[in-house]
């Protein structure tokens, strides 16, 4: 009768592992769909305020997550705001993007050799990094900016208009859209190429910094050898 018993007391066993392991994935599905995921830093176009190497936590719940298949989104917390640093769906490729958003609907927005101007005002942005106040697109991509800007200009001849990377606008960003800049501001692809962000790409905002190791590091193995240790818990801003 002992054979028995104990098949049973293993069915039992695989049973209780396997109803564990299910409720662990169901709650890691909630959580990564609805409140919190994972986030890698794959370059420098946010320097100095994300760093190549840098892991992020996303708060998605902020600005109202997705839910799948539906394509709904529950309600938000808040909208963003002018300079929110915010992750989202890039509008050209399948993957997400970090950048930092300044500007809102209805902004009038323009740069004079490398300073943001946002509805005639002179926007002061400690952030920012140059590298090359004199640093130009390409003619292609300058030509691309042309084209997308042209259609937003505020005033002025759009005939004439060649904006480049440094000096461009001024242009008003459209309904339920945003425009979004790299810190790096001379090595970021971001909206002044490729056009406004849509409200319904934004997935949400950094959170924290989990972990961060210098990728480029001359040490062997740098994802352990070249832990970035005051990096750990930062709060991005």
């Amino acid at each position: 009768m002992k054979a028995p018993t104990t098949r049973r007391s293993a069915l039992t066993w695989i049973w209780e592992w396997t109803k564990s392991i299910l409720i662990a994935l169901v709650v890691w599905f909630f959580l990564r769909t609805f409140l919190v995921e994972a986030f890698k830093i794959p370059s420098g176009s946010m320097e100095n305020t994300l760093l190549i190497g840098d892991f992020l936590f996303v708060n998605k719940a902020l600005y109202g997550a997705e839910v799948p298949l539906i394509h709904k989104r529950l309600p938000a917390v808040r909208e963003p705001r002018l300079n929110d640093l915010v992750v989202f769906d890039s509008v050209e490729e399948d993957l997400k993007v970090v950048k930092r958003l300044i500007g809102a609907p209805g902004d009038t927005l323009s740069m004079e050799q490398g300073q943001l101007f946002r509805n005639g005002v002179k926007v002061n942005e400690p952030w920012v990094v140059h590298g090359d106040l004199t640093a130009g697109a390409d003619p292609v991509q300058r030509a691309r900016m042309r084209r997308w800007q042209s259609a937003h200009l505020a005033g002025g001849s759009r005939a004439d208009y060649n904006p480049d990377l440094q000096d461009w606008g001024p242009i008003v960003v459209s309904a339920d859209s945003f425009f979004v800049m790299g810190d790096n501001r001379d090595s970021s692809y971001d909206s002044r190429y490729w056009g406004f962000l849509p409200r319904l790409n934004i997935v949400g905002r950094p959170l924290m910094v989990y972990f961060s190791y210098e990728k480029e590091s001359w040490r062997p193995l740098p994802f352990f050898t070249a832990i970035r240790w005051t990096r750990f818990f930062a709060l991005p801003r």
